[in-house]
């Protein structure tokens, strides 16, 4: 029987593990953090208290659990099993969760590093976006063994809405892909509504506040109609993320035989809004796009 969770250890201090980490700090667990800026995690044991680490190995050792939220695969691979990487850190018998949103061979890879180790894993990559980590409002989907889930879900509690266990290591991050492929037509759906109303002289506040209360109502809808409007793009989740992770879906489905068209189609909008400038802009700046060739 494993002891209750009391060291933690969170590799990654981004827009989303720097207030994931908090909320673990804030809960009263000892947290100690590592991040490529070590500036970064210095700020972040002054505020929250933690300990910060010049490796993820040193951040490792000795916790209960080790949370990851970093940006690929390979970033992923560098923290891990790389040189210096947490699991050189980590003990027998400890739980080692990803966040990022990453391919669901690498889970099905760490699983299996993991389990020469006694070391459990779960893959559980995030939807809710910087605003859902700061408010700790995440829904986040998970991968692997129904144990090491209920080991892990008590913390990860603390900056969760919903959370999933979704089948077998790479469960987690199969359904992220499918929260990404929903997300993507419906941003253009959005943007072409939006652009649409714009043409024909509506007032665009007014016919969200009408459409919104309907079947075309969403997150998308709720939280960047006025941004969109407004024509202002730099916040939220980058188009450059957005762009890796429809990367993600569209080579897994290539091997699963699914059919994707409108989410090529809007992988390709989004290349168009890099072309652009628009690497770091919100998702929903795909308005611009139709803005721009209309002009």
């Amino acid at each position: 029987m494993h002891q209750q969770i009391s060291k933690v250890a969170f590799i990654g201090l981004g827009v989303m593990g720097y207030p994931m980490a908090g909320h673990l700090a804030r809960a009263g667990l000892e947290v100690s953090v590592y991040n490529r800026t070590q500036a970064k995690a210095r700020t972040w044991a002054e505020k929250f208290g933690g300990s910060h680490h010049p490796t993820p190995a040193e951040a490792a050792q000795g916790a209960d659990l080790v949370l990851i939220c970093v940006g690929n695969d390979d970033d992923v691979r560098q923290v891990t099993i790389g040189e210096s990487g947490a699991l050189s850190g980590m003990s027998a018998g400890s739980l080692l969760v990803d966040h990022t949103t990453a391919t669901a061979d690498l889970a099905a890879q760490l699983a299996t590093t993991c389990r020469e180790r006694d070391i459990g894993f779960i893959d559980a990559p995030v939807s809710g976006g910087q605003q859902g980590a700061e408010n700790g409002v995440l829904t986040i989907m998970c991968g692997g063994q129904q144990a090491d889930y209920e080991r892990a879900r008590p913390v990860l509690d603390h900056y969760a809405r919903a959370i999933s266990l979704m089948g077998p290591a790479g469960s987690g991050q199969l359904t992220k892909m499918v929260n990404q492929i929903c997300i993507a037509g419906l941003v253009q759906g959005l943007a072409e509504g939006l652009h649409f109303a714009e043409q024909a002289g509506l007032d665009q506040q007014q016919v969200i506040d009408v459409i919104s209360k309907g079947a075309a109502g969403s997150w998308q809808m709720e939280n960047r109609h006025k941004t969109m409007i407004a024509d202002e793009y730099e916040h939220g989740f980058a188009v450059d993320w957005m762009r890796k992770d429809l990367g993600i879906c569209l080579e897994q489905a290539r091997r699963l035989s699914a059919r994707l068209p409108v989410t090529a189609l809007v992988d390709q909008f989004y290349g168009d809004v890099q072309a652009m400038g628009g690497r770091r802009w919100d998702t929903s700046s795909l308005l611009r796009r139709l803005r721009i060739k209309e002009d």
